[in-house]
C-alpha cells in the first residue's frame, strides 16, 4: 500500500490527548458570541524623546486612562508596568481587534487627555504628540508552536500529500 501507513490507535489516541493537555492547561479561553479565544500580546512603547515624563501623577494617570480604554474594548489586562520612560502592557485581545488598533486606541486616547490636562507636557511635547511613533508588539503563550503543529497534525490518522497543511473528512 502506498501512501498508506498503520497508525497505532492507542499510541495516537494518547498523544492527541496529552496535546490537547498541553493545549487547554497554559491558557484561560476567554469567549465572545461565537468565538473562543486566548490571544496575548505583549506591548512596550515610549514618550517621545523616551523622556522620563510617567512619573507620579502623570504615571497614574496614564495607568488609569488605559485600563478605561481596555474595559470600553473588553481587552483584559494580564500585567502592565509604567516606567519612567517606557510602557509595558500584557494584554488579553478579542480576535476582532488587530494589535495595531490596540495601539491607536491606547496611544491616541492617552495623548489627547494628558496633554488637554497637563501644561507641562505640552510645552515639552509640542506638535500634540506625547508617544514616539513606533511600538514593539509580540505574541505570546506557553504553547510552542512544536506542540500545536504536533496537536494539527493528530487531526486525522490518514497521511495526505502536504503534511502541514491537512485536510479531513471526518
Amino acid at each position: 500500500m502506498t501512501g498508506h501507513y498503520w497508525v497505532n490507535p492507542l499510541a495516537f489516541r494518547r498523544s492527541l490527548q496529552g496535546a490537547c493537555d498541553t493545549i487547554r492547561a497554559v491558557r484561560e479561553y476567554r469567549r465572545a458570541a461565537h468565538t473562543v479565544y486566548a490571544l496575548h500580546y505583549h506591548f512596550v512603547f515610549i514618550p517621545k524623546y523616551r523622556k522620563p515624563v510617567l512619573r507620579g501623577e502623570i504615571g497614574t494617570e496614564v495607568r488609569d486612562l488605559i485600563r478605561e480604554i481596555c474595559r470600553t474594548l473588553d481587552i483584559e489586562i494580564l500585567q502592565g508596568h509604567i516606567r519612567p520612560d517606557h510602557v509595558h502592557l500584557l494584554l488579553s485581545v478579542p480576535p476582532h481587534l488587530a494589535p495595531s488598533r490596540v495601539m491607536q486606541a491606547i496611544k491616541g486616547k492617552t495623548s489627547h487627555h494628558l496633554l488637554q490636562d497637563h501644561r507641562r507636557l505640552r510645552s515639552e511635547f509640542w506638535g500634540r504628540h506625547l508617544w514616539a511613533r513606533g511600538y514593539f508588539v509580540c505574541s505570546s503563550g506557553n504553547v510552542t508552536d512544536e506542540v500545536i503543529a504536533q496537536y494539527i497534525k493528530l487531526q486525522g490518522a490518514e497521511p495526505q500529500d502536504d503534511d502541514r497543511f491537512r485536510v479531513s473528512e471526518d
